[in-house]
């Protein structure tokens, strides 16, 4: 069992940074990757940034790409969410969650379904 906890979430201008950790504990972490995931009212959960823990290999959505750096902070415990020049349409509560690593090699990263260990979630409000 893996358990994730997110933070960081704030209200921010348009064109501001900021910065979101998701801490990791758990067994067998090097098992799996990590994603971040955004949803809004209504909508289905948004395939953000994957990081595989061992590899640190790295894909992002289009809509997040040259904006958005996931990494793996350098104690092993967060995973972070880099968020450069955000804009309103990022607004969403932000998630992160575990898929197994063979998962990942499959290209299954992007599916919400395949994902478990999900945190409880933190608020990003983008203002214009």
């Amino acid at each position: 069992q893996v358990q994730m906890v997110e933070s960081g979430g704030r209200v921010v201008q348009a064109g501001a940074s900021l910065r979101l950790s998701c801490s990791v504990s758990g067994r067998a972490l090097s098992t799996y990757a990590m994603g971040w995931f955004r949803q809004v009212p209504g909508k289905e959960r948004e395939f953000v940034a994957v990081i595989a823990w061992v590899q640190r290999s790295t894909h992002y959505a289009d809509s997040v790409k040259g904006r958005f750096t996931i990494g793996i902070d350098r104690d092993d415990i967060a995973i972070y969410l880099q968020m450069n020049d955000v804009k309103p349409e990022d607004t969403a509560v932000y998630y992160c969650a575990t898929i197994h690593v063979v998962d990942y090699a499959e290209g299954n990263y992007n599916r919400s379904s395949e994902y478990e260990n999900w945190g409880q979630g933190t608020q990003v409000t983008v203002s214009s």
